[in-house]
C-alpha cells in the first residue's frame, strides 16, 4: 500500500562536496572521486537530495557491496547517513542508515533472536533486503516483514511485503535496479532466550550443539564473529584481508546435469547444497582452490585474502582495474577447468 505520511521534506542538504574520491567510503578502500557528493543524515535528506540532483545519482551506506571503478563517478553521489531503531507493533523497524551490525547487537540485548548468525557483517541495514544477506544459514529474507521504499520514478512512498521483494539468493528486486531507495526494513523477530535452530554445521560444531539445535544468541552473535574474525570478514584497518567486499562471488547455483559433469571434472563431488526444484548450490570458495589459488594468491596490489579465497582483497594501494583483473583471472580459471562461471556479489559502479 501507498504510504500516505508526509512527503520527506524538500530542504537540499548544506554538506555538498565536489571531486572527493570514493574510496574513502567503501570497504574495499577502492573508488575515484565523485563529481559531487551529498553527506544526508536521514533517509529524508536523502529523497531530498537525489530530488534536487541533476545527472546519474549513486546512494552510498556502508559501501561495504560495491565495486567503484578508478573513473570514479561522474554524477550526484548521496551518502547515507543516520540510523533508528524502534518497535511498531509486532515488528521492529530500522531506518536504512542504521550501522547493520549494531542493530544485530540491539536485537541480542533486546532478547529478539532472527537475525543472530548475522552479526560482523559490515555496512548499513538498508543494504540488507537489496542482496538478501545471508551467512551462517541465515538469511534476512527469512524475518523481513515489509521493506518501505521511494519509487524514483512514480515519487512514491510506499511498503513492500517479501513476496514483492521477490528474496532469491543473494538477490531481490533491489538490486542492479535504482529506481527504489530503500528507507527503512521492518523485521519480524521473536521473543526468545534462544537462537533459530542452527543451520550451518560450523557455527554447530564451534557452539558445540548439533545442527538444528538452538543456543543463546549471545552465543551465537559471538562465535559468529569470531569465525568471521579468523576468515578476515570482520573490518579492521590494520588487516588487509579485511578491505574486501565480503564474498566477491556468490556459490553458483547449477542443475543436475551441469553438477554431474562438474563432479567428472573435479574428480569427485566438490562440497554442494540442495537449492530447490532439482537444483545445486556449489561451493565457490572449494572451486577457486581446485582451480589452483591458494590463500593469499596476489596480482599487483590485489589478492585473494590470506584467510579465505573467496575473498579479494586490496593490499593496500592497489586500483579498481588490478581487481577487476583478478576476478576475471579467477572466474576464467574456473569456468576453463569446471564449465561453470562464477558471477561477482558486489555491486559494480564502472
Amino acid at each position: 500500500m501507498t504510504d500516505a505520511s508526509p512527503r520527506p521534506s524538500e530542504h537540499r542538504p548544506e554538506r555538498r562536496i565536489p571531486g572527493r574520491p570514493l574510496s574513502g567510503y567503501t570497504t574495499l578502500r577502492l573508488g575515484g572521486p565523485a563529481a559531487e557528493l551529498v553527506e544526508t543524515g536521514s533517509s529524508e535528506e536523502a529523497v531530498a537530495a537525489l530530488r534536487a540532483a541533476e545527472g546519474p545519482t549513486l546512494v552510498l551506506a556502508g559501501g561495504s557491496n560495491v565495486v567503484i571503478g578508478d573513473a570514479g563517478f561522474d554524477g550526484t553521489v548521496v551518502l547515507l547517513r543516520g540510523g533508528g531503531i524502534a518497535r511498531v507493533g509486532d515488528v521492529v523497524r530500522v531506518e536504512a542508515g542504521q550501522e547493520w551490525d549494531a542493530f544485530v547487537a540491539w536485537t541480542v540485548a533486546e532478547g529478539l533472536s532472527g537475525v543472530e548468525c548475522l552479526s560482523g557483517i559490515p555496512g548499513s541495514a538498508g543494504a540488507t533486503p537489496i542482496q538478501n544477506v545471508g551467512a551462517y544459514g541465515q538469511e534476512v529474507a527469512q524475518t523481513i516483514a515489509a521493506v518501505r521504499v521511494w519509487d524514483r520514478r512514480s515519487d512514491e512512498i510506499r511498503d513492500w511485503s517479501p513476496t514483492e521483494c521477490r528474496f532469491a539468493y543473494r538477490h531481490s528486486v533491489f538490486k542492479h535496479d535504482d529506481r527504489y531507495l530503500v528507507l527503512s526494513v521492518d523485521f519480524r523477530l521473536e521473543p526468545s532466550h534462544l537462537s533459530r535452530p542452527i543451520a550451518y554445521a560450523e557455527l554447530a560444531k564451534r557452539l558445540g550443539v548439533e545442527v538444528g539445535e538452538a543456543a543463546p544468541p549471545a552465543e551465537v552473535r559471538e562465535a559468529v564473529i569470531a569465525l568471521r574474525r579468523g576468515k578476515g570478514m570482520v573490518l579492521d584497518a590494520e588487516d588487509h584481508d579485511s578491505w574486501s567486499a565480503g564474498s566477491f562471488f556468490v556459490n553458483p547455483v547449477v542443475g543436475a546435469a551441469v553438477f554431474h559433469e562438474l563432479a567428472e571434472r573435479a574428480g569427485g563431488e566438490p562440497p554442494h547444497w540442495p537449492a530447490g526444484d532439482g537444483l545445486v548450490k556449489v561451493s565457490a570458495a572449494w572451486l577457486i582452490g581446485a582451480a589452483g589459488f591458494a590463500k593469499g594468491y596476489r596480482s599487483g596490489n590485489a589478492g585473494l585474502s590470506t584467510k579465505h579465497t573467496l575473498a579479494l582483497t586490496n593490499r593496500g594501494g592497489a586500483t579498481t582495474a588490478e581487481l577487476l583483473a583478478l576476478a576475471d583471472e579467477v572466474a576464467d580459471t574456473v569456468e576453463e577447468k569446471f564449465g561453470v562461471r562464477l558471477r561477482p556479489e558486489p555491486v559494480m559502479v564502472l
